[in-house]
């Protein structure tokens, strides 16, 4: 039997495994991005159809309005970093703000909101900004190595 020097299926020696490799490292780096934007576009979902789910769309229309508008958005923001998430830094300050927007709508936009209106928009835009600035923080983290 002839001494064969590579195993079959062994691309070790192959010219672009250094690449390849490098390539799935930085895509591993960013899963952990991708999965916290994908909570992201969760929760816009919840905002979008929060005024349907928790009851309030006939008695405030307008924060029924914003919370739809600011939801669509998210859900939509969150999809563009989930697909590409080393490119997100930057949207990641709009989700934030949007995080925010959520938080106060109630008393800027609703008229006189009852308590399940208030938890619904605050535990929804305080998991946004939580979501924003954890995929912040990845980023800076991955960035730094």
């Amino acid at each position: 039997m002839a001494d064969v020097s590579h195993r079959p299926g062994d691309i070790a020696g192959h010219p672009d495994a250094p690449e390849m490799r490098d390539r799935y490292a930085r895509m591993l780096q960013t899963r952990g991005v991708a999965a916290v934007e994908e909570l992201v576009i969760l929760a816009g979902i919840y905002a979008a159809i929060s005024a349907w789910t928790v009851h309030f769309s006939a008695t405030q229309p307008a924060l029924a309005i914003s919370n739809l508008v600011v939801g669509i958005a998210l859900a939509v923001l969150g999809l563009c970093m989930s697909m590409v998430p080393e490119r997100s830094q930057d949207l990641n300050f709009v989700v934030l703000l949007m995080g925010a927007w959520l938080i106060i709508a109630p008393w800027v936009v609703g008229q006189s909101p009852d308590t399940g209106t208030i938890l619904s928009n605050v535990i929804t835009g305080a998991c946004v900004c939580l979501f924003s600035l954890t995929a912040g923080g990845l980023l800076m983290t991955k960035r730094r190595t």
